[in-house]
């Protein structure tokens, strides 16, 4: 059984869609970000970044319990515990991982950043937000230009690459994007939507989530994030 700590957001959807289309069993844990969960003691002890996602595995790789942070690694271990969603053979592999690291380092940061300045910074500095606007709509000319040669980021078939990077897509309007100026980017968006595990994996806890008010806005960007604990 794998216990997922987790709350609905792009991360966290990462790890719920994989889930699903694993079909493997799990449980899902709440971890309340707004409201200060990701700092508590029993889930440092499995996340020391205080950032969701995390999973704990029973049955590990050796037949003993592994906890794992950050939803990239996840995805890598997921996929190697059920032989799905990553090419075996090794340029396969490779073009499905160099995708999941676009999205590690350049989708999720810059369009998180985007986010940022544009819905949640307390104060509208046009200069952040023509900067991160700017990146997202370059980060999805480069996806375009891809999906304009191929089905799925990784090639032919579809992979954690494209997990990983479908649920911050989601949320284009925010990041200043307009879908539909980028046509192979929203054929790909759709067809994995209509994805059932897919459509079960974003509904994962998406009921708890509510508008961040300014104590929630603390906890999420002010002096308490940066507490050393």
């Amino acid at each position: 059984m794998i216990d997922a700590y987790s709350w609905a957001t792009p991360n966290g959807h990462k790890v719920h869609i994989m889930l699903e289309e694993c079909g493997l069993p799990y449980r899902v844990h709440a971890v309340n970000i707004g409201a200060g969960d990701q700092f508590k003691p029993e889930f440092l002890r499995i996340s020391p970044n205080n950032k969701i996602p995390a999973i704990v595995d029973s049955e590990g790789p050796d037949g003993k319990p592994i906890s794992l942070f950050e939803s990239g690694a996840i995805l890598l271990y997921l996929a190697s515990k059920t032989g799905r969603f990553l090419p075996e053979d090794v340029r396969g592999k490779y073009e499905a991982l160099q995708w999941l690291m676009f999205q590690m380092g350049g989708v999720g940061p810059m369009l998180g950043q985007a986010h940022h300045f544009r819905i949640y910074a307390p104060e509208k500095v046009e200069y952040a937000i023509n900067r991160y606007t700017n990146e997202a709509k370059r980060l999805y000319g480069v996806l375009d230009k891809r999906l304009a040669e191929h089905a799925y980021l990784a090639g032919d078939a579809y992979s954690i690459a494209d997990i990983a990077t479908f649920p911050w897509l989601r949320s284009w309007e925010n990041q200043g994007v307009e879908l539909s100026d980028y046509t192979h980017v929203k054929r790909w968006f759709d067809e994995i939507a209509a994805r059932p595990a897919v459509q079960r994996g974003v509904e994962v806890l998406a009921k708890h989530r509510k508008p961040v008010d300014d104590k929630e806005r603390d906890i999420l960007f002010g002096a308490t994030q940066y507490q050393r604990r």
